[in-house]
C-alpha cells in the first residue's frame, strides 16, 4: 500500500482537489444539489474514460521514458503534465473552435460557456481532420515497433515474426499507412476527403520529423561522447512523447462530448485521467514492470495499431469510445496474462533443472 501511495498519492490528492472544484462549480452555476451531484458523476466517469483509453499510452510512455536521461525524464513528468492537462484538455478544444469559427480564443471560451451546444458542434465538425492526423501518427508508432528486424521477442509469434521479415523493406510502414489513409478517404465526401488526406499526411510528416530530430540529436550526442564530453539530451524523446500524448488525447477529448458539452466539466474530468496516466507511467518505469512482464509492450503497441485504425475509420463510421477502450484494455490484459504464464513456466523450469555440478 505504501508503495502504491508513493506512485499514486499525488494523483489521488489532485483528484480530491478536482472533485472539490467540480462540486463548487456545480453548486455556484446551478444552486441545486442534484445538479451538482450530476456534474460530479460526469467528472468521475470522464476520468475513468480517460484512464481506460490511455493505459496503453502509459505503457508506451514508459518504454520511451526508461531510455531517456533522468533530467529529461523529470522534465517530461513535470512540464509534460502541464502540456497534457492544460494544453490538450483546455487549449486544444478552444483552438479548434477559434480556427473553425474564425473567432478569437476569448470568444471561443465565451461560446463554450454561453452556447455549449454550438461549441460542441464546432469541435465535433473538426473530427475528420483530427481522425486523419491522430490515426496516421498512432498507426506509424505501432507499426514501427513491429517492423524491427532486431526484435527477438514475439508475443503473437506467427504474425510478428512474419512482419519483422519485411523490416528491411524501406518505408514499408509508411506505405501501409498511406494505403489505409487513401482507402478511408474514398469513403468520404470530396470536401472531407481532402481534409482527411491533408491531416493524414501531416500526421505522417510529424512522425517522420520528430524521429528525424531525435536521430540528429543522437548523432550529436554520439559525436560528443566520442570526443570525451558527457552530455545527454532527451529533447527528441521529449517531443516524441508530447506528440504521442496529444494523439492519444484526441479521442478522449472528442468522446467526452458524449457525456457533457461543458468545457469546464470536460477539462476537470480529463485532467484527472491524465494525471493518473502520468502516475502509471512513473510506476512502470520505477518498478521495472516492463522488464518483468516481457509481452506488456507488445500488447500496448497492438492496442496503438488498433486505436490508430479506429481513429482513421471514425472519420466515416461512428465507433463508440467504450468499444475503443475495451479493445485496448483487452489486448494489454492478454499480454499481461501471457507474460505471467511465461514467468511461471520459466520459474518451473528453473526449479526442475538439476543443480549444477561444481568442478572439483
Amino acid at each position: 500500500m505504501h508503495t502504491l501511495l508513493r506512485f499514486y498519492g499525488f494523483s489521488l490528492a489532485f483528484t480530491a482537489a478536482c472533485l472539490a472544484l467540480a462540486g463548487y462549480y456545480g453548486w455556484v452555476s446551478t444552486g441545486n444539489i442534484g445538479a451538482m451531484a450530476s456534474i460530479l458523476w460526469i467528472v468521475f466517469v470522464l476520468s475513468i474514460l480517460e484512464v481506460s483509453l490511455s493505459f496503453d499510452n502509459a505503457v508506451v510512455n514508459a518504454t520511451v521514458l526508461r531510455e531517456m536521461d533522468p533530467v529529461w525524464q523529470q522534465r517530461f513528468l513535470t512540464i509534460g503534465i502541464l502540456i497534457a492537462v492544460f494544453g490538450m484538455r483546455i487549449v486544444f478544444p478552444i483552438a479548434i473552435v477559434s480556427i473553425a469559427a474564425q473567432i478569437g480564443p476569448w470568444e471561443a471560451v465565451q461560446l463554450s460557456l454561453g452556447r455549449p451546444e454550438e461549441y460542441e458542434r464546432i469541435v465535433s465538425s473538426a473530427h475528420v481532420g483530427i481522425a486523419g492526423f491522430g490515426g496516421a501518427f498512432l498507426a506509424m508508432v505501432g507499426l514501427s515497433f513491429f517492423f524491427d528486424g532486431e526484435k527477438d521477442i514475439h508475443w503473437i509469434a506467427a504474425i510478428e515474426r512474419a512482419v519483422s521479415r519485411f523490416s528491411s523493406v524501406p518505408a514499408v510502414e509508411i506505405g501501409l499507412v498511406l494505403t489505409l489513409i487513401y482507402g478511408v478517404s474514398t469513403l468520404l465526401s470530396d470536401a472531407d476527403s481532402l481534409t482527411f488526406l491533408t491531416a493524414g499526411l501531416l500526421g505522417l510528416l510529424t512522425y517522420i520529423g520528430v524521429n528525424a530530430l531525435g536521430a540528429i540529436i543522437e548523432q550529436r550526442e554520439a559525436a560528443k561522447k566520442a570526443s570525451g564530453a558527457i552530455v545527454r539530451s532527451g529533447l527528441g524523446g521529449f517531443l516524441y512523447l508530447e506528440v504521442l500524448d496529444a494523439s492519444f488525447s484526441f479521442d478522449g477529448v472528442i468522446g467526452a462530448f458524449a457525456l457533457s458539452n461543458n468545457m469546464i466539466v470536460i477539462a476537470i474530468g480529463l485532467s484527472i485521467g491524465a494525471m493518473f496516466v502520468r502516475s502509471m507511467t512513473v510506476h512502470l518505469v520505477k518498478a521495472g514492470t516492463l522488464a518483468e512482464y516481457r509481452y506488456l509492450e507488445h500488447g500496448a503497441f497492438w492496442a496503438i495499431i488498433v486505436l490508430g485504425a479506429i481513429m482513421l475509420l471514425s472519420a466515416r463510421y461512428h465507433i463508440p469510445e467504450t468499444f475503443t477502450g475495451l479493445i485496448g484494455a483487452t489486448l494489454i490484459g492478454l499480454s499481461l496474462l501471457w507474460s505471467i504464464r511465461h514467468n511461471r513456466a520459466e520459474a518451473r523450469n528453473g526449479q526442475a533443472a538439476p543443480p549444477a555440478v561444481q568442478p572439483e
